[in-house]
């Protein structure tokens, strides 16, 4: 992941403006053990067709961004929200 630490301190999400961070090992592995089992789609009802490298979570868990290519995909349409996850890990 080659995001720079100072690229990370001014991303936000684009919708709630709240502060971004990079998805844990384990929030990632749960997200795509989920992807894989079928059934997670972006918040906006679209299924999530592979498991992601990488991705950005907001400070308080409740969208991730994926990370495309070593570049943050920040549109709404692409966010998946972890409110559709029983145990997402914090």
């Amino acid at each position: 992941m080659a995001i720079s630490k100072q690229l990370l301190e001014i991303l936000c999400c684009p919708v709630s403006h709240v502060p971004l961070k990079l998805a844990s090992k384990a929030q990632l592995g749960y997200v795509n053990d989920q992807i894989q089992s079928g059934g997670v789609i972006t918040v906006d009802g679209e299924p999530v067709p592979a498991a992601l490298d990488a991705a950005l979570l907001t400070q308080d868990g409740k969208v991730l961004y994926p990370i495309k290519d070593d570049i943050p995909v920040l549109l709404y349409e692409a966010g998946i929200g972890t409110t559709q996850f029983k145990d997402f890990p914090g």
